[in-house]
C-alpha cells in the first residue's frame, strides 16, 4: 500500500482513494508540449543532432584519420620521440 493509491480514513486507518490522478498535461506552458496548440496537436520539430553524414564524408573523415595516426606514429620513431624495445 502506498499513499498516493490510499488516503487516511481519519480513524487511523487507510481507505482507497478512488479519484483518478491528475492530468499534468494541462499545467505545461511550453508550446513544444502541443499544450498552446489547438486539439492536443504536437508540433513537428526537427532534430539537427540527427542530421545524417553523407557516405563519402564520412569515409573520408576516418581514412584521413588512419593516415593521420601513421604519418605520427612513422614520424614519431624517425626522429627518435619513440624507441622500439630492446631485444
Amino acid at each position: 500500500m502506498s499513499l498516493q493509491l490510499h488516503r487516511p480514513d481519519g480513524r487511523g486507518g487507510l481507505e482507497a482513494d478512488g479519484t483518478p490522478p491528475p492530468d499534468y498535461r494541462t499545467q505545461l506552458r511550453s508550446p513544444r508540449w502541443g499544450a498552446a496548440l489547438k486539439g492536443d496537436k504536437l508540433p513537428s520539430l526537427s532534430n539537427p543532432e540527427m542530421r545524417p553524414t553523407g557516405l563519402v564524408r564520412s569515409v573520408l573523415f576516418w581514412v584521413s584519420l588512419a593516415v593521420l595516426t601513421f604519418v605520427v606514429i612513422v614520424v614519431g620513431y624517425g626522429i627518435g620521440l619513440w624507441q622500439f624495445p630492446a631485444s
